[in-house]
């Protein structure tokens, strides 16, 4: 692929450019972000038998389901964490074998644990799935649960939390691989923004949870499944349990503490993992191993980059690269940082030395925008898909003034937008279109709008409303937002598809409706447009298109 670039001006090369919890369930109000390309795994989707789907529901009590995005719809991350031949075997071969080596909690004779470790062990294909998922992270954070001298079965957390899906979220709001919260989150380092979830950043977020855990186990003086427990349900509801033990005569262990429901059950799962790692043999259990060697080495790019172009500098799929930095919301990293990437280890000193010979400007795509008449930045930001505060930085604005006839340099994406299939908006366009046998209607938010009243309108839940749009009953609306409505009939074999249509010369809205058959009014409606305005070369639409009509109509 050959990479053009906009010529800069000096001005330029100087800049750097701005702009861009834990599942803690005391705020039962908590909302979800709204992040994916996602499927939901209920008991009845795993399961025919009515026994089995009985045992799933038993082992689900302990925590929130979260989604995760469609397995299939990533590619094999065996070419990204293949052993480089430059190492020589080391002692112990198997990191999960490392680990549980180091394990150091008690695994009690309880019935909860019991019911945990049944599911477990009669479902040996979802621990082959978690496994797949951890393979490029897992040594990492072995690596540093070691450099830390905890407990070595909080490698296991993230299986109880998400399954270890960087993409996970739950109808709490909670995000990422180690679930957290917004305000956990920014509380442990974790920066969100329009650019970035720190969240859902491999490094942010162990970091983040392994000092949430410390700062938990201080507090309930080394006790950790108080810890843990508090890491599930807020410090505040653990410790008024002790109190209300203490007040009481009773024993304040975590076993004898009134706790929420999903919480009796969060702990005993991390020790029905535990015992199972750590008597896989005697359980004829098979857990898949995963070599214990590093796979994965953090890159420091001292800038903002286009995805894409660094996918092709290192060598890689923008899917694949994308896998291995799940926190990057955009087509690009954050232009306030964290300036770094997760490469796999082999590729990344060839990356480091092929960057530093890239100036910083040519990291990035621009287009030259001439301002007209009812432009504003926040306009302008919107339709090339960027902020206001990369704009203003880049062109040196003190103020969000801009005039008639004035020429802006605007940073845009290499490729079209639906190439970033990780990417926020296109795991959320995957989802919102999945095939159905339903008929899809698509609603867009107007102001005062909320899930209630839109599930009411089309006699459909808030919780199935908040699914199939990967939100949380209680989450804000915004004006203007698309939501989809799958409804009971027939959808006429129809596909709906979300496109990204980048306009060339000479287009028009009425050509491009008629292109696609759809309406010039959708198109306004779904980009936000004035259809008194021209449209320029380059600038990005977003569609809806029946791809069944668009096919049959050439």
């Amino acid at each position: 692929m050959q990479l053009k670039f906009f010529p800069l001006s000096p001005l330029l090369l100087a800049l750097g450019l701005t702009g861009c919890q834990i599942t803690n369930n005391q705020n039962d109000s908590a909302q979800l972000e709204s992040n994916n390309n996602t499927v939901i795994e209920t008991c009845s989707d795993i399961h025919t038998d009515a026994e089995a789907i009985a045992d799933c529901e038993l082992a689900k009590d302990g925590v929130f389901d979260v989604i995760h995005p469609n397995d299939d719809e990533l590619e094999d991350e065996a070419s990204i964490t293949d052993t480089p031949d430059i190492y020589t075997q080391a002692v112990v071969t198997d990191v999960w074998e490392r680990a549980s080596a180091n394990f150091q909690l008690t695994v009690p004779d309880d019935p909860r644990v019991a019911t945990q470790r049944k599911w477990y062990l009669k479902h040996p294909e979802y621990m082959a799935r978690v496994v797949k998922r951890a393979k490029p992270f897992l040594y990492y954070i072995v690596e540093e649960i070691e450099k830390r001298e905890m407990p070595m079965e909080l490698v296991l957390l993230p299986i109880v939390e998400s399954a270890f899906d960087p993409f996970a979220y739950s109808h709490g709001r909670a995000a990422g691989m180690w679930q957290f919260i917004p305000g956990t989150g920014k509380r442990f380092g974790m920066e969100q923004t329009w650019w970035y979830d720190g969240r859902r950043d491999i490094i942010a977020s162990t970091q983040g949870a392994l000092d949430y855990l410390t700062y938990l186990n201080n507090m309930f003086d080394g006790n950790w499944l108080h810890a843990l427990a508090a890491y599930n349900s807020g410090e505040g509801r653990v410790l008024r349990a002790i109190r209300t033990n203490k007040r009481a005569g009773k024993p304040t262990d975590f076993w004898n503490l009134n706790l929420p429901k999903e919480t009796r059950a969060y702990v005993p799962k991390l020790l029905a993992l535990a015992d199972i790692l750590k008597n896989k043999d005697d359980y004829a259990f098979l857990w898949p191993e995963v070599e214990n060697v590093a796979v994965i080495e953090v890159v420091d790019i001292g800038s903002q980059v286009d995805l894409a172009f660094a996918a092709e500098l290192a060598g890689m799929s923008l899917k694949e690269l994308h896998g291995l930095n799940p926190g990057f919301n955009r087509w690009a990293t954050s232009p306030e940082g964290p300036h770094r990437l997760v490469l796999p280890l082999e590729k990344a000193a060839a990356f480091s030395q092929a960057l530093a010979k890239i100036d910083q400007k040519e990291r990035l795509n621009w287009v030259r925008h001439t301002v007209k008449s009812g432009d504003s930045l926040i306009k302008i930001a919107k339709q090339y898909h960027t902020t206001v505060n990369v704009i203003k930085q880049v062109n040196e604005l003190d103020s969000s003034m801009i005039r008639v006839g004035q020429a802006i340099m605007v940073p845009v994406a290499l490729q079209e937008l639906d190439s970033y299939s990780l990417s926020q908006d296109q795991r959320l366009a995957s989802l919102q279109n999945r095939p159905s046998s339903k008929q899809q209607v698509r609603h867009t938010v107007q102001s005062g709008d909320t899930l209630w009243d839109i599930a009411r309108k089309y006699k459909v839940s808030t919780k199935q409303l908040a699914k199939w749009n990967g939100m949380a009953p209680g989450d804000m609306l915004h004006p203007g937002k698309s939501l989809v409505v799958w409804l009971e009939g027939k959808s006429a074999n129809g596909v709906t598809k979300q496109l990204t249509y980048t306009v060339r010369n000479g287009d028009s809205l009425s050509r491009i409706a008629s292109k696609f058959n759809v309406k010039v009014a959708d198109i306004s409606k779904w980009n936000s447009l004035n259809t008194k305005r021209y449209l320029q070369p380059g600038q990005k639409l977003k569609l809806y298109v029946d791809v069944t009509r668009l096919s049959s109509s050439g």
